[in-house]
């Protein structure tokens, strides 16, 4: 029996309930811990290089996804598609570190980090910030490639015939993105003037955060929705975030590899993460869902363009 697809208008749902179905037990979980326990640090200097070395948790599913798993089942990846979503997305996590660094974030361990400086307003920020990036689009959308043309290839959904003929309406305006964003954003700014601790400055992470996946899908999404393999996408966002949240709520932020100005955070912090601000579990859920729409429009345009020449 062939594998049956769901629509291209209920994917979406499920793969947001697969997700409420792990963070609405999990938060509730977390909110019953009301004395959080402390990290006890006795060494001035707890994890050397330990941030530079934990960018293996992205150099490594990179290296063996792109040199074995890849190539070992003869799968071609769309070059032109690939690197010129990597070239769109890439500079959106620089812009983050460049212009906001010190707004948002702190780096109190200077051990943790080969010590070399790259330049951001305000001041230098460890050069494995932009490494991180960098890195970490890579091997979102590597992971998501891999899933979707071999380990999950019996759900994959056909190439849009129309992009295979040829040119295509690849932009168009969807609203509930567009609801979705001003309506998070607003509701941070509410939280955070109205019920947070600290009610001071203004949700400026969260932000960019929203603005930066939900732009593309405003933009995009209408074209990208029949394109996206939806398993694939679900499983990419699950591994990116358990690896996310392990990164940070058990090394990064107990060992002070970055850390988080307060002021411009909503003001959720997960207590027993060490004080993990809720936006540092949105982040990655914003990055897979900005690559994979990102990737899928560019990869028509690319189609598009090919059946155009070849016509």
């Amino acid at each position: 029996m062939p594998a049956r697809n769901p629509s291209a208008r209920v994917s979406p749902w499920i793969v947001l309930a697969m997700l409420a179905m792990v963070a609405v037990p999990a938060g509730i979980t977390l909110h019953t811990v009301r004395t959080p326990g402390v990290l006890q640090v006795t060494s001035s200097n707890p994890t050397p290089h330990g941030y530079t070395w934990s960018l293996l948790l992205f150099v490594i599913p990179i290296a063996v996804i792109a040199g074995w798993l890849l190539p070992s089942e003869g799968i071609e990846v769309p070059k032109r598609a690939f690197w010129w979503t990597i070239g769109i997305l890439t500079p959106l996590g620089c812009a983050l570190d460049f212009f906001f660094a010190h707004r948002f974030f702190v780096y109190p361990n200077a051990g943790a980090t080969l010590g070399i400086g790259a330049p951001a307003l305000g001041g230098d920020v460890p050069v494995e910030e932009y490494v991180f990036y960098f890195t970490g689009f890579l091997a979102v959308l590597l992971l998501y490639l891999w899933l979707a043309e071999y380990w999950l290839a019996a759900y994959r959904v056909a190439e849009d015939a129309q992009a295979e003929r040829g040119a295509q309406r690849l932009l168009g305006f969807h609203p509930a993105s567009a609801v979705a964003g001003a309506a998070l954003i607003a509701l941070a700014i509410f939280y955070k003037k109205m019920l947070s601790p600290e009610p001071e400055g203004f949700p400026g992470y969260l932000t960019f955060l929203v603005a930066g996946a939900l732009t593309p899908s405003a933009m995009l999404f209408p074209a990208a929705r029949g394109r996206i393999h939806w398993r694939a996408l679900s499983v990419t966002m699950f591994f990116v975030v358990l690896i996310s949240v392990i990164w940070e709520a058990t090394l990064a932020v107990p060992y002070g590899w970055w850390g988080f100005q307060h002021g411009a955070m909503v003001g959720v912090f997960i207590g027993a993460w060490d004080g993990l601000p809720v936006e540092e579990v949105v982040v990655w859920v914003a990055v897979t869902w900005a690559t994979v729409i990102v990737y899928e429009v560019v990869k028509g345009v690319v189609i598009s363009a090919h059946a155009a020449r070849s016509a």
